[in-house]
């Protein structure tokens, strides 16, 4: 009996021991599994901020052609020959239309979509200098859309080319988004289905900072309302005409009166795209361009309802007749915290932008006429602490696509710290070497987190929990803008 039990303790302690040196085994076999993936994805990263001039050069020819939104033919066409000439099968005219475009490399799952956007703003023309120097009135890159969809392209290519090295499984996409800036194509691309297979949608934007904390924006509705009157001799036969333009003065009277009566937190901007051509003529048709935002879809639904209203008293009111054109409409950002966290943890990693001597004297120059007295660039080397919640200002199309799939973003310093969007301030910065090095910050950021999608799928799953508990389990997504077909003409 006394043989047996020393037996027994001695079979079971080897056992211990035996268990005890399969868990070290184990342990020290997935620290060295981490470390060589780690070390690969250092080298992919160094590998991506060595090709900063070839990326530097895509976005600073975009940024020379500041094409208007479904207007970036040679855009578009740029970022699809950069993306097939790296082995990406491209989809083009995709949601009907001509320049959106989806580029895809590998096949299975988990599928990762990176988005793209690469359209100008009006009447926002800069040469890349300190000094306001637009004169002509032409388009400008006050977004700096032509670094978001070059960082984007850079982005998928470094994953592709890590998936080949590793012969990863899955599915890498870039979608080629036109027109965020009001013609909301990822609104028509949602609408299509075409990201509806898709695991996790990845975005970024310009900034004057470098952030990824949890994101907001509004939702917004816009429309072109078109009065129509009966045109007469302004002098010498007033009596007979019916101008349009008092239907358009009439309705932004009302609607400037309601503004008292709306939640504090919504927002109506408008501008008169055509008054007529001649004060001596009545005008016989006018158009004025409305917005109207809430960070809820449901508000933004009522007041639009109460601007449309207007509308119609201003033309009853003054003998003319009315008509309005849905032009956008987008959801609000549907946060996801479990994919916000990751790429905070990836942005810190990376850090922000570094100043050479010469950018920080055209960092100087231009926060003189931001009202500074020398531009503060920790905000700019620094990353921005984590924050859960945030207060929205503007809109995106990237909404609806955050509540079709989990979608996470952040904004990088490609501007000097302190300088606004839609600026003339942001398409100088945006097409010097400072907005470039912003730029590689973005390119990294994303490609350092979709490696780690891929590398850890448990990621994913928690995405989608935490989107299918935010989103609601009987959600079903409708458009704002309902069937319209794409409003391709909306800056001609």
């Amino acid at each position: 009996m006394i043989k047996f039990n020393l037996v027994y303790l001695t079979t079971n302690h080897i056992l211990k021991v035996m268990k005890k040196l399969t868990n070290i085994l184990l342990f020290t076999l997935l620290i060295s599994v981490a470390m060589s993936a780690q070390k690969t994805k250092e080298a992919v990263l160094k590998k991506l901020d060595s090709q900063t001039e070839k990326y530097g050069s895509i976005a600073m020819q975009i940024w020379d052609l500041a094409e208007m939104g479904y207007l970036e033919e040679q855009s578009s066409s740029l970022l699809q020959e950069t993306m097939s000439k790296e082995g990406f099968t491209i989809k083009k005219s995709v949601a009907d239309i001509p320049t959106a475009f989806v580029a895809e490399y590998g096949s299975g799952l988990p599928i990762i979509a990176i988005l793209g956007e690469f359209d100008a703003l009006p009447g926002l023309s800069q040469q890349a200098i300190p000094e306001k120097k637009s004169a002509n009135g032409n388009a400008g890159h006050a977004c700096g859309h032509h670094l978001f969809g070059t960082a984007s392209a850079a982005a998928a290519i470094s994953v592709k080319q890590w998936m080949q090295s590793t012969k990863q499984k899955g599915t890498i996409r870039f979608y080629g988004c036109p027109a965020e800036e009001g013609g909301g194509a990822k609104v028509y691309m949602a609408r299509e289905g075409l990201f509806n297979d898709v695991d996790i949608a990845l975005h970024w934007h310009p900034g004057s900072q470098n952030a990824a904390s949890a994101a907001a924006a509004l939702a917004n509705i816009s429309a072109k309302f078109r009065f129509y009157g009966i045109s007469a001799h302004a002098a010498g036969a007033p009596e007979k005409g019916r101008s349009a333009l008092d239907g358009v003065e009439a309705m932004n009277a009302m609607v400037n009166m309601m503004r008292e009566h709306v939640p504090q937190e919504a927002r109506i901007h408008y501008v008169i795209t055509d008054g007529g051509k001649a004060p001596n003529v009545v005008p016989d048709f006018a158009e004025v361009y409305y917005y109207s935002r809430h960070n809820s879809r449901e508000v933004v639904r009522s007041i639009f309802d109460r601007i449309v209203k207007a509308g119609e008293g201003a033309a009853l009111g003054t003998g003319t007749t009315m008509d309005y054109e849905l032009i956008n409409g987008v959801h609000e950002l549907l946060p996801n915290l479990s994919l916000q966290k990751l790429v905070h943890d990836n942005l810190s990693v990376i850090g922000g932008v570094a100043y050479s001597a010469e950018e920080k004297e055209f960092a100087d120059k231009i926060a003189l006429t931001l009202g500074q007295t020398k531009a503060d660039l920790d905000r700019a080397v620094n990353i921005q602490p984590y924050k859960e919640t945030a207060r929205a200002y503007g809109s995106t199309d990237v909404g609806d696509v955050s509540f079709v799939v989990p979608t996470v973003g952040f904004g990088t310093a490609t501007w000097v710290p302190g300088t606004s969007a839609h600026s003339w301030q942001a398409v100088a910065a945006g097409g010097t070497s400072i907005g470039e090095k912003g730029m590689m910050v973005a390119a990294k950021t994303l490609t350092a987190t979709v490696i780690d999608l891929f590398n850890n799928q448990q990621l994913i799953v928690k995405a989608k929990a935490e989107f299918n508990n935010r989103r609601g389990v009987n959600f079903i997504y409708k458009p704002l803008l309902g069937n319209r077909p794409p409003a391709l003409n909306y800056r001609k």
